[in-house]
């Protein structure tokens, strides 16, 4: 029984035994709907041939508006590198280019790119923002004292080492006039030139680094090792430097600045500022040996104690927490190698009240206004 509801089939052609044509009475009219949608005139056609027609032969071309066009088909997919229709009914005024299919699962042009989610089209990845840089208020007193030699290192141009060179050498100019003196003091007010070139004070910046393994906190290396820097080189394009220093062997919390009041500071050994470290050590340390360390170990620089050390669990007694004061080089692996341990692993996670929580091994962030206000109130121990 035959459905009226059903579509009629394409007509399907074949020869006799005597090699006439016989076609089907389905569609009158094939020839021409065949003659406007492929604009082909080859009169020797697949039809003539005895083959069933290709579906381009009789389906209309993907328009991108309706899911079926006026005769009822429906839609195919658009084909690598075929020019489409732009679908109606959505906003392209600030579309310019032409859209193409990739055929890789998205659209050549980007300015489109998440609108085709409901064609089952993936969009094209966005590309990452970079931070935006935070500008720190500053107090400072415009008509305050400072040595010429610290203000050309706040400026970003050299150490203050190098600047006492180069103020002898007599390329630093205050107000026109030449200055060879060391020591002299200026204002922020003061017109700087350096190599006839104007200097201002940069804006200080404050980053906090999770310092992987194999990097040296320096600001440049003579063996051509891999230093921090590198790390923070996107960060901004002020001249900042590390706040002390941690081995090429140990990780964890790495501040750096081109704050330098507030780096002496932190570095300094009467400020006191509190570190915690994570060590693994490659046996289990006894409970004498960490009695001793709270009490005080001798090494060969004076005597050093911890003020505070625990185990961090019950189940490793080979991994330690240790609360340490002191800014000696290599303080920690040298405290526990003189009792006979082998230091596998170090970790710094915790400086001054900055920790590296959220921060994944190898990426930096800027301090937040509350950080630096409470580092340079003193505020963390």
């Amino acid at each position: 029984m035959t459905n009226n509801n059903e579509e009629p089939r394409p007509r399907r052609i074949y020869n006799s035994a005597n090699n006439e044509r016989h076609v089907s009475s389905n569609r009158q009219n094939y020839n021409d709907r065949r003659t406007q949608n492929d604009g082909s005139d080859d009169s020797y056609s697949s039809r003539e041939r005895g083959f069933r027609p290709s579906p381009n032969e009789y389906r209309p071309r993907y328009s991108g508006v309706n899911n079926e066009n006026e005769e009822g088909a429906k839609k195919r997919r658009p084909r690598v590198g075929e020019r489409i229709n732009q679908p109606a009914g959505r906003d392209y005024a600030n579309n310019n280019n032409q859209n193409r299919y990739s055929g890789t699962g998205g659209y050549r042009n980007q300015s489109t790119q998440g609108q085709y989610k409901s064609q089952g089209n993936i969009p094209l990845k966005k590309k990452k923002k970079p931070f935006k840089q935070i500008k720190y208020k500053e107090n400072a007193d415009p008509n305050a004292p400072i040595r010429l030699n610290k203000y050309l290192a706040n400026a970003g141009v050299c150490s203050r080492r190098e600047a006492d060179e180069f103020i002898q050498a007599g390329v630093v100019k205050v107000n026109g006039q030449v200055v060879t003196e060391l020591g002299t003091k200026i204002t922020r007010s003061d017109e700087v030139m350096f190599h006839d070139q104007p200097v201002k004070l940069e804006s200080k910046v404050y980053v906090l680094l999770n310092k992987p393994k194999g990097f040296v906190t320096t600001t440049d290396d003579p063996e051509n090792r891999k230093t921090v820097m590198e790390l923070v080189k996107s960060a901004c394009s002020e001249r900042i430097y590390p706040v002390g220093r941690l081995d090429r062997s140990t990780t964890g919390v790495l501040l750096l600045t081109n704050d330098g009041d507030l780096a002496s500071k932190l570095t300094h050994p009467k400020y006191e500022k509190r570190k915690i470290y994570q060590v693994w050590l490659d046996k289990p340390v006894s409970m004498e040996h960490m009695q001793a360390i709270a009490d005080g170990i001798e090494l060969e620089d004076g005597e050093i104690h911890a003020d505070a050390i625990s185990y961090v669990s019950e189940e490793d007694l080979s991994q330690v927490g240790i609360e340490i004061h002191s800014g000696k080089n290599r303080v920690v692996r040298r405290i526990f190698e003189k009792l006979g341990y082998h230091v596998l692993k170090l970790d710094r996670v915790y400086f001054a009240g900055l920790t590296k929580k959220n921060l994944a091994r190898g990426k930096w962030r800027y301090l937040t206004e509350k950080e630096v206000n409470m580092l340079r109130m003193g505020i963390f121990d």
